[in-house]
């Protein structure tokens, strides 16, 4: 694969409650053994052009970009767009409040 590298992450703002809802979205977008993949190759790798990640599964182009938009819903993945390329990494704001919410249970 390419090594390639992703734009900052945008920060958000914490929040000091436990948010039921914002649980229930991370935990839904990570509901897939796909998506779940997904993400850890982008935690092992920095960042990744969606093509590249496609190589990695024996599932159709479209299948993971669908995958990736989920995820990017979610706020775990950021992506940004170059010419016909896309680019995605982890954010990881996302995934210290995910351990945060977890930790929270």
């Amino acid at each position: 694969m390419n090594k390639v590298k992703c734009l900052p992450a945008v920060k958000k703002a914490r929040r000091t409650e436990f948010s039921a809802d914002d649980f229930a979205v991370i935990c839904k977008a990570l509901g897939h053994p796909a998506r779940v993949r997904l993400l850890k190759i982008l935690i092992d790798k920095g960042a990744c052009i969606s093509g590249d990640l496609a190589e990695e599964f024996s599932l159709a182009q479209s299948t993971v970009s669908e995958h990736l938009r989920i995820l990017k819903e979610a706020s775990l993945i950021q992506g940004t767009i170059d010419g016909p390329k896309r680019c995605y990494c982890v954010n990881p704001d996302t995934l210290d409040y995910l351990k945060e919410l977890v930790g929270r249970l």
